[in-house]
């Protein structure tokens, strides 16, 4: 895949069958879409380009929006180029560009910068300055200049159709198990191994507290999840449980991750985390003395290798 963004557009010699999003997540409706864009671009004789944005609109026409992304900037890129396309187009996304009509955009950068030739747009999918036009409006105007412009269904699972807002909601509610089919890969959060209270490994349970390294990286839901742990510098995947939450049992009001490895003792302070999560399996719990947590722990850690067990 090649990529680039406002400072080099490609030759306008190409002419390119496009398709336009935020893309949060490239969850497989976003793999679908591109999947159909891919074989339009291929029966036309032209190459695929995904156009996508360096922040989300929202942040820009709403000062106070606080962002909550199934994937960083980083990791949008590196799905999208899994997905076999052959350019992304990563538009900074500034007052100047959300004020342009539908019609202006199609013109000015689609057709004009970008050679666009074929455009394919999302089942729920607008552009322009407050999304004030749609489908019949982009395919008149598409006509006008020069650019075709298609129509895609959406991908559906469950009779749910899937959209970043529906695996965000799934996210947030704990129900890692549906995010993961919906996104076709499994959620992860990335963080550094910072110092905690070590309240864990008093009871025999070490933990890695870890701080996202994205702070608009979506958290799941309170609760211990089964997990595999990917430690920096290292190939091996580890499993784990991890507690999100505010460790009430302690007293505490301050939201914190922290993740306790199986069989595992090595020194990893300061290393970056990648959490990989597999299954909820209970919500957080006040228990009424560290002991009591202990036993609940002790239970927690005997799903997690029942769960893993049953994998392989």
């Amino acid at each position: 895949m090649q990529y680039s963004n406002n400072n080099h557009h490609p030759s306008t010699k190409t002419p390119y069958a496009a398709t336009i999003g935020f893309f949060d997540g490239v969850h497989r409706g976003h793999q679908y879409l591109i999947s159909r864009l891919r074989e339009e671009a291929a029966a036309s004789g032209m190459q695929s380009m995904v156009i996508t944005f360096d922040r989300h609109p929202r942040e820009v026409l709403g000062s106070n929006y606080q962002p909550r992304m199934l994937s960083t900037p980083e990791e949008k890129l590196f799905r999208l180029s899994q997905t076999g396309i052959d350019r992304c187009e990563v538009l900074s996304f500034t007052p100047e560009l959300a004020a342009l009509t539908a019609r202006e955009f199609m013109q000015q950068v689609l057709k004009d910068k970008l050679n666009v030739a074929k455009l394919y747009i999302g089942y729920d999918n607008r552009f322009g300055h407050n999304r004030e036009e749609g489908f019949d409006d982009y395919v008149r105007y598409g006509r006008e200049m020069g650019i075709e412009v298609i129509h895609s269904d959406a991908f559906q699972l469950n009779k749910v159709n899937i959209s970043s807002s529906v695996v965000r909601s799934f996210v947030s509610e704990g129900e890692v198990e549906f995010a993961n089919r919906c996104l076709g890969y499994i959620y992860t959060v990335t963080g550094k191994v910072v110092g905690g209270v070590k309240e864990g490994r008093k009871m025999g349970f070490p933990t890695a507290n870890i701080e996202p390294d994205d702070a608009r990286k979506l958290i799941p839901a309170p609760g211990v999840y089964a997990v595999l742990v990917h430690v920096e510098g290292s190939g091996q995947q580890l499993q784990g449980m991890m507690n999100i939450g505010t460790r009430p049992t302690f007293g505490e009001n301050k939201l914190s991750l922290e993740t306790h490895i199986l069989h595992f003792s090595e020194d990893i302070y300061g290393k970056l985390l990648t959490i990989s999560f597999i299954k909820r399996l209970r919500a957080e719990q006040r228990f009424s003395s560290a002991s009591e947590l202990r036993e609940q722990l002790i239970l927690d850690e005997q799903e997690v290798e029942r769960i893993f067990s049953a994998q392989k």
